[in-house]
């Protein structure tokens, strides 16, 4: 069996189509997947450009406080070495004195100590407030250093404020060179708690301000204990020290959690502030899009890639059904063997050359005896399974996979034998006289030898065939068979189509 062109074309179409309708939504995932991993990276690449925005407003302000506190407090070393100083007011020297003093809110105390830690000078208060901080970190770095230049101090509680401040200060040199006292301003840690407030970063994230030496002066949202802390140990602030600004991902510095870390020293300061996000929070929002965009194109895919399916699975069951109709078409529904139009596409397949024509071909045409009366005195129910009897007997009778039984009308049927000279199809055609001889119908009253058939057959040379013999074959195996009938039934005449003009070779069935 055969299916047509257009059957198979259509179907070879159909899989593609199927095939592409499964690969379409598999590459729109792949694409889908490629821009999710593109909207990460902007995701990181936003909250890092973030970090560093932000880290550049606080920087510039801090930068621009310290610079203007540093400023003041080199105005007071200037001052204490003006002529006349020490003849005026008291009230005149601290005006002389404290002119370009800072008097913002977040300021805390202005003082000059002498070389003992004693106060001298009070920006606040004439005479000065009694106090001694000879043992102040800052005091005993400018009293061993005379070259230190600015110091910025580690936070420490104000013994005048009672809050926390950090202390900015600057070594007061006596003529001769000694060490002749300390400057000293200090600034509220209010002040960075309110440039830090309102910044979120997230329940993990934070903004850290710490002295190059590991100190931490601040820390937003403050945690207990946070302020004053040292983490010169961490690797991450280590990092900080030695690449002075850039950002990175490492642990926080007081556990081994991951962290974005983005960092920049506050100008020449010895400051580094830093911006710590969380990475699960930084792919919160993220996380929040691709299940969104994802599941809609899971979704999208799935119902694409399951209708492909359901398509293919439904047009593999029309290509079923189709094949079905086109091999029923090719069945004689009663006996269950190929019918007429079959066998006229076998003769069509030898002449058109499409199987092999360098070999003989035999052809016997086979009619019951006497059918119409079996019909007539037994019934049609009866002559049917007379029929199906018979297509038993000459499926028992062939002998190659390539051989052909047909039912071509009626009580005819027809056995094609591709490769078989004539000589062969003679014993078929005797195997067939006998498996006939012992069919019978008991229930029926019909005994076994009681049913014969006439066989006509007809065979064509190789060369023969190649030349049309195909075409005249049945006519030429008809002919034999009306001679088999002619001659009195139950047996079979041949007949070669090469040479019909011979005389038919008759011989009686056993």
């Amino acid at each position: 069996m055969r299916m047509t062109p257009d059957l198979t074309g259509h179907l070879r179409s159909a899989r593609a189509w199927i095939g592409l309708g499964v690969l379409a939504p598999l590459g729109l995932l792949v694409v889908s997947g490629l821009m999710l991993i593109d909207l990460r990276v902007d995701a990181w690449d936003k909250a890092a450009q973030t970090s560093r925005n932000l880290l550049q407003v606080i920087e510039r302000d801090i930068a621009r406080n310290v610079e203007i506190i540093d400023l003041s407090l080199r105005g007071v070393v200037d001052n204490l070495s003006t002529p006349g100083f020490s003849s005026v007011s008291p009230a005149l020297r601290q005006l002389i004195l404290f002119d370009r003093a800072v008097t913002a809110r977040d300021m805390g105390v202005f003082l000059v100590v002498d070389e003992n830690g004693d106060t001298l000078f009070d920006a606040n208060a004439i005479p000065a407030r009694p106090l001694n901080n000879a043992d102040r970190s800052y005091f005993r770095a400018h009293r061993d250093r005379p070259d230190l230049g600015l110091f910025i101090g580690e936070p420490v509680t104000s013994r005048l404020l009672g809050v926390p401040v950090i202390v900015l200060s600057r070594r007061i040199t006596k003529p001769d060179g000694s060490f002749g006292g300390v400057v000293q301003a200090s600034l509220k840690l209010t002040y960075f708690s309110r440039l830090f407030a309102n910044i979120a970063l997230g329940a993990k994230g934070a903004i850290n301000l710490y002295a190059r030496d590991g100190q931490r002066i601040m820390r937003h949202p403050e945690i207990a204990g946070a302020i004053g802390d040292n983490v010169a140990a961490s690797t991450s602030f280590q990092r900080f020290v030695r690449e002075d600004s850039g950002s990175f991902i490492g642990s926080a510095v007081r556990s081994d959690e991951p962290r974005h870390h983005t960092f920049t020293r506050i100008g020449d300061l010895p400051l580094i502030l830093a911006v710590t996000l969380a990475p699960d929070e930084i792919d919160a929002e993220w996380r929040a899009k691709a299940l969104v965009i994802g599941s809609i194109v899971l979704i999208l895919c799935g119902l694409c890639a399951g209708l492909s399916l359901l398509f293919g699975r439904e047009l593999r069951h029309r290509g079923r059904m189709q094949r079905e109709l086109a091999r029923l078409s090719l069945t004689d529904p009663l006996t269950g063997l190929p019918n007429r139009r079959r066998f006229e596409e076998a003769l069509a397949d030898v002449e058109g050359g499409r199987v092999t024509r360098d070999e003989p071909l035999s052809l016997l045409v086979i009619d019951v005896d006497h059918f119409k009366a079996v019909n007539d005195r037994y019934g049609h129910a009866v002559g049917d399974e007379v029929l199906k009897g018979l297509a038993r007997c000459l499926q028992a009778s062939v002998r190659h996979p390539g051989d052909l039984i047909c039912r071509v009308g009626g009580e005819e049927f027809v056995m094609l034998l591709p490769g078989t000279e004539v000589a062969s199809a003679q014993r078929v055609a005797d195997t067939v006289h006998a498996e006939v001889h012992r069919l019978g119908l008991p229930a029926a009253g019909i005994p076994a030898g009681a049913l014969t058939v006439s066989i006509g057959l007809a065979g064509t040379a190789p060369a023969s065939a190649a030349r049309g013999g195909a075409t005249d074959l049945y006519r030429v195996a008809d002919a034999a068979l009306y001679a088999a009938k002619a001659s009195g039934r139950n047996r079979t005449c041949s007949r070669s189509s090469a040479r019909e003009g011979a005389s038919d070779e008759e011989a009686e069935a056993a």
